[in-house]
């Protein structure tokens, strides 16, 4: 090796030991940070137990082993089995998305339900305490610790390092598209290796983008046992016929792969994708979107208490923004505007004033400087927002006063971005179905950069929102905007 030569964090696709073996030390990672999750479960929930068993059981000492100690042990092996058994520690879903913490409070609340049968079995009259007080503390303390070991996933990733080596098998336009989304969102954990393609060549020749490629589609599996990658990400071509996938599958059998499957319908996702068995054939089945029932009765309570809780939280600091609004510039503290929300009714939104008086009149007078994406408006610098405005938009302050509408039901505190009536004119069939929803407060949009997204992506977002809504998507997105928040980054 030369002096000064640059060396990767991970070694080659191709790096060999000398006993023929895969030299691949970043897959020893994903076990690393399985066994991180594990202790970092088991710790949080010995801190809540022994915590909670100390201090109420300080108060009858003398019984403080039969009525305390065995309770608490109880607890801790009663949660952890549960994680256990709803597979809430297995690699593939640790690190990303909302299945994570799905899986975590599907145990949490299994936890609960048999710790409560137990204790009417039992007769035991210090349940509730578990039931009501430590259940839910367990359940903030795991979640917290792991969204803070996520973080430092992230930003490993982002530096190149804890990411699953892809080798990615289709035609150039969906393996193109694959190596630009893994490039784009880092944090996903995936890097593309090495491609193959129908003819084994690229447009470059023996490269896609950059990206090696390494064979044709047929050799998948001999470039896979040979190189050690991690992932087999297949996407679209004509060549995968079914006899061909499952070939495909046979053959990485007893190796690391984890074969990944693109479907055609590629923007359905999570909750919505069952696999069965029908006839003998594995079927992809995809239910029908949720506009109604429990799950949209527990959102929608969630909402209204959610807003109320957070009105008196924010009083205080509203009752400051409206003076600063005041003493700013001349208008009322907040600006009206109609919008349209679910099934096409329109509304009235409410914001803290960031704009001078009669900002609305100018706008015309500004459109040849729009650089908003599709039908938005919008202006990095625009002449019309107030000191204090810009302050309140960085930070998304200006937007408080939407809880009042999630309170009277118009809005969400999770869902697309309420359009303008003429924005919503213009829609076509495929956009309207943002409208199938309540627009929210914050959502995808908000979380994945706002106001520098262009148009079409900001449509996928919140479509793609629509399509695959669950309560476990909007804790995840109402935790990621926090940090989104105090970022500003999209906020102008």
């Amino acid at each position: 090796m030369q002096q000064g030569e640059l060396v990767s964090p991970f070694p080659s696709a191709r790096g060999r030991l000398a006993n023929g073996t895969i030299s691949r030390p970043e897959i020893d990672w994903e076990q690393r940070y399985r066994r991180a999750v594990i202790i970092s479960d088991t710790l949080a929930t010995a801190f809540v137990v022994a915590s909670i068993g100390i201090f109420f059981g300080a108060r009858d000492a003398a019984n403080w082993h039969e009525k305390w100690g065995i309770l608490a042990c109880g607890t801790e092996l009663l949660v952890l089995g549960a994680l256990a058994v709803s597979r809430a520690w297995v690699p593939a879903v640790l690190g990303q998305g909302a299945e994570e913490f799905r899986r975590l409070g599907r145990a949490v609340f299994t936890a609960a339900v048999v710790l409560a049968l137990g204790g009417v079995a039992l007769t035991s009259r210090n349940i509730k305490l578990w039931i009501f007080v430590a259940i839910p503390a367990i359940a903030l303390v795991t979640m917290t610790a792991r969204y803070l070991l996520r973080l430092w996933l992230h930003k490993q990733r982002k530096e190149g390092r804890c990411l699953r080596p892809v080798l990615a098998a289709g035609s150039l336009d969906t393996v193109r598209d694959l190596i630009s989304r893994a490039r784009k969102f880092p944090h996903l954990g995936w890097r593309v290796e090495a491609v193959c393609t129908t003819d084994g060549l690229g447009p470059d020749g023996d490269q896609l983008d950059g990206v090696p490629v390494v064979g044709q589609l047929a050799d998948v599996a001999n470039h896979v046992r040979r190189d050690g990658y991690r992932v087999v990400a297949v996407t679209p071509d004509p060549h995968w016929s079914p006899d061909r996938l499952q070939r495909l599958a046979w053959n990485l059998e007893g190796s690391d792969a984890e074969m990944v499957v693109a479907p055609v319908l590629m923007e359905v996702a999570g909750p919505r994708l069952h696999v069965d068995a029908v006839l003998g054939i594995p079927l992809l089945r995809v239910s029908m979107p949720t506009f109604s029932g429990g799950r949209r009765a527990v959102k929608e309570v969630v909402d209204r208490l959610g807003a109320a809780i957070l009105l008196l939280l924010f009083a205080a600091l509203m009752v400051c923004v409206g003076l600063l609004v005041l003493m700013d510039s001349r208008g009322g503290v907040f600006y009206r505007q109609r919008r349209v929300g679910k099934d096409g009714r329109e509304f009235t939104i409410f914001k803290f004033r960031t704009m001078v008086a009669g900002a609305d009149g100018a706008r015309a007078g500004l459109a040849d400087r729009n650089e908003g994406a599709g039908l938005l408006f919008k202006l990095h610098r625009d002449p019309r927002v107030t000191r204090v405005g810009a302050v309140l938009r960085r930070y998304s302050v200006d937007e408080l006063p939407q809880l009042l509408n999630v309170l009277t039901g118009s809005m969400s505190l999770v869902g697309p971005r309420p359009p303008l009536p003429e924005e919503s004119a213009a829609y076509g069939p495929d956009i309207r179905r943002r409208l199938l929803v309540k627009p929210g407060l914050t959502g995808l949009w908000q979380i994945s950069g706002r106001s520098d997204l262009s148009w079409e992506e900001a449509v996928r977002l919140d479509l793609r929102y629509v399509e695959d809504w669950s309560l476990a998507l909007d804790s995840v997105i109402l935790w990621k905007t926090l940090r989104a928040v105090l970022q500003g980054q999209g906020a102008y």
